[in-house]
């Protein structure tokens, strides 16, 4: 299959590229002679919604944001369709980002008040978009199938249940305006930030971009942090306040944050945490779980059924 993409993506771009490794199911490491390239190749979003997200993205980009641009085929198209057993698929190719993704403890205070900037950046960048280009087919965050929280979540957990349920009603009823809602990038975990031997920040992986209350891409790092990066020698409650203090002051640099959506920060570490312990629900095989698995859906049950918050600020 890696020959075969191979050959197909050669065909298609202007770039010579001479070995395909899977780094996920969908996505390709393509080393050529003089640069390295990420191939995504999925179904996961219609022809449309990707075309929609990498015009959004090579925006970002023509504007002096830190993320991977696309390369355009010998067609000069930013989404291409191949054909992989007997399947039409569709390929974006991007120039490899800069960077490395940082050890857990390096994820201090200095690093993460430079990504709040950067997601300040974003949203500042994202707005001036919105305003040059309609949004046709990138959905509104709850029309996703993500947070169809009570599809999945069994019906026997009805406290869960409940709390999802409040949660979603009392995000949809927030006023929405261009201050606050827009598009952004929805997924920023950790994982997706790159930093290179300059500090200097590169966001990757927009596949799941969406329209949504900014503070959502806040939510996210904050979240990402207090669940993955703290590694002891310290109060993770401490840490908390400390990588929270960081990213909004570090947003608020470059875009402004109203104080009623700043206030709305543990709702979204809420929101945020439900639809990961849905998510479990939606991918994993209950038939099949693992020890580890069971350990970690256990924890989130205790956690959200006892209401216990993240976030303590």
């Amino acid at each position: 299959m890696d020959q075969k993409i191979l050959k197909l993506l050669n065909q298609l771009y202007p770039v010579d590229i001479r070995k395909v490794e899977a780094v996920t199911n969908e996505m390709y490491r393509c080393t050529a002679k003089h640069d390295t390239y990420f191939a995504r190749i999925t179904n996961y979003k219609t022809y449309e919604e990707q075309l929609e997200e990498v015009t959004y993205t090579n925006f970002l980009y023509e504007e002096g944001l830190g993320v991977s641009p696309t390369i355009f085929s010998r067609d000069e198209k930013a989404v291409e369709k191949i054909t992989l057993g007997n399947k039409e698929v569709l390929t974006v190719l991007y120039k490899a980002a800069p960077g490395i993704h940082l050890p857990r403890e390096q994820w201090n205070a200095d690093v993460l008040k430079e990504v709040g900037r950067q997601i300040g950046r974003l949203h500042r960048y994202s707005s001036k978009f919105e305003e040059i280009y309609p949004i046709n087919y990138i959905n509104d965050w709850h029309e996703n199938e993500e947070y169809a929280f009570l599809k999945y979540i069994p019906k026997e957990e009805s406290v869960i249940r409940g709390i999802a349920e409040e949660v979603l009603s009392t995000v949809k009823g927030l006023p929405k305006n261009r201050s606050n809602y827009g598009l952004l990038h929805g997924d920023l975990w950790l994982e997706n930030v790159l930093v290179d031997s300059n500090s200097k920040l590169t966001i990757v992986d927009f596949q799941d971009c969406e329209k949504n209350y900014y503070i959502f891409d806040l939510a996210v790092p904050i979240y990402s942090a207090i669940e993955y990066s703290f590694v002891g020698g310290g109060n993770i409650v401490e840490y908390g306040r400390d990588i929270t203090e960081a990213i909004i002051v570090g947003y608020q640099e470059e875009h402004g944050l109203p104080l009623e959506m700043l206030e709305q920060l543990p709702l979204f570490i809420k929101l945020k945490e439900v639809f990961e312990y849905s998510l479990m629900h939606m991918y994993w095989n209950k038939e099949k779980l693992t020890e580890e698995q069971i350990r970690i859906m256990n924890h989130y049950r205790m956690r959200i059924e006892r209401n216990h918050s993240l976030l303590d600020i």
